[in-house]
């Protein structure tokens, strides 16, 4: 049995999880990551002190121990700075993805090994595979309606051979019912919402406590102006809403295809696949975190979540930078959003490969 430090969030998931561990005999200490406290006002509901409270019920339940691990230095240098750096540059950056690499896996293992323990268990609804050469995998979690891996996306290899991820061949309600079987304080919970660790917090409230305004014109995609935004931070690419500009066609809206940022300029055009800069041929992507084999010539990339992968060529530029090729166009790509690659060889295309962040989008 293992010595294993479960990451409790407070919600169902990682209660579950840690159940689990307990009921397999492993010796579990759960860790409450205190990121964000929300100190400087920002509006929304940031429930970290509610969130400890449920922790703490549920490891009383199991008879563990909760420590409460303070990582708001950190969460601001790693996740804040790049969200914040990666919106004034026009990008869309992923904090929940880059959190699972840079804080739970990142700074909470790190204080995991320096403690003693084996590894992290998380309540992410994913598995790990550990292959007969000694290398570990990420795989799709056997609920596809609750399926996390592309969060996971940016670990590196040594990371992922410490993670645990108990529920991962659970669907979600046979989690609650488990909970409810365990009788766990927090079994009826909902699941939590909104920017990683923050809380339910508007990304537009978030950004302009951060960044100030910057007004300027929405323009079409032969640049008759339209109207004015109040700052290209706040929108991204494939956006439907809040741009507050009607379409002179009933039925087909506008949508965000662009951002001319050396002019401040916000480009709309209408919801169809013949827009200029809403599709993409291909993409171009960097800082790539994968397995240790290189990516093969052919690859499924998922480009958020919850949205299919496709099937794409692969082929290397530099040491950890590609140029993909869509078998089929994809909707709205944005610099800065993570790129998933799965195996298309695998069961189901199911095994991650790694991820690295979307750069250069070739569009129609």
């Amino acid at each position: 049995m293992a010595r294993i430090l479960v990451a409790m969030s407070g919600g169902v998931d990682s209660a579950v999880a840690a159940a689990l561990l307990v009921q397999q005999g492993h010796e579990v200490v759960a860790a409450y990551m205190k990121n964000w406290t929300n100190e400087e006002g920002i509006p929304g509901e940031c429930p970290w002190e509610q969130d400890i409270r449920d922790s703490r019920a549920v490891c009383a339940k199991l008879g563990i121990e909760l420590r409460v691990v303070d990582l708001v230095e950190q969460y601001r240098k790693r996740i804040v700075d790049y969200l914040l750096e990666g919106y004034r540059a026009g990008a869309t950056p992923n904090p929940d993805v880059l959190c699972n690499r840079e804080m739970k896996f990142g700074v909470l293992l790190h204080y995991a090994l320096e403690q003693g323990f084996e590894g992290v268990a998380t309540g992410h609804y994913a598995q790990r595979e550990d292959a007969a050469n000694g290398e570990s995998y990420i795989l799709r979690g056997a609920d596809p309606n609750k399926d996390q891996s592309y969060f996971l996306a940016l670990m590196r290899g040594d990371q992922i051979s410490r993670a645990l991820f108990p529920i991962g061949n659970l669907t979600k309600p046979q989690v609650r019912e488990l909970a409810r079987e365990y009788d766990l304080p927090n079994a009826a919970k909902k699941d939590s919402q909104g920017i990683c660790f923050i809380g339910k917090v508007k990304m537009s409230d978030f950004l302009r406590h951060y960044i100030p305004d910057s007004p300027g014109d929405i323009v079409d995609v032969h640049g008759k102006v339209l109207g004015r935004h109040p700052g290209l931070h706040l929108f991204t690419i494939g956006q439907r809403k809040g741009h507050h500009v009607a379409s002179p066609i009933e039925g087909i809206a506008y949508v965000v295809v662009g951002k001319d940022l050396a002019h401040n300029r916000l480009i709309v055009g209408y919801e169809s696949p013949d827009t200029p800069g809403l599709y993409s041929t291909g993409s171009t992507v960097g800082s790539i975190s994968n397995t240790r084999a290189p990516l093969p010539e052919r690859v499924l990339v998922q480009p958020r979540y919850r949205t299919p992968a496709v099937p794409a060529n692969c082929q290397y530029l530099s040491p950890n930078r590609v140029q993909l090729t869509f078998d089929s166009p994809v909707r709205a790509l944005s610099p800065g959003q993570v790129c998933a690659f799965y195996d298309r060889e695998s069961p189901g295309g199911t095994r991650l490969l790694g991820g690295g962040f979307f750069e250069e989008c070739v569009t129609r």
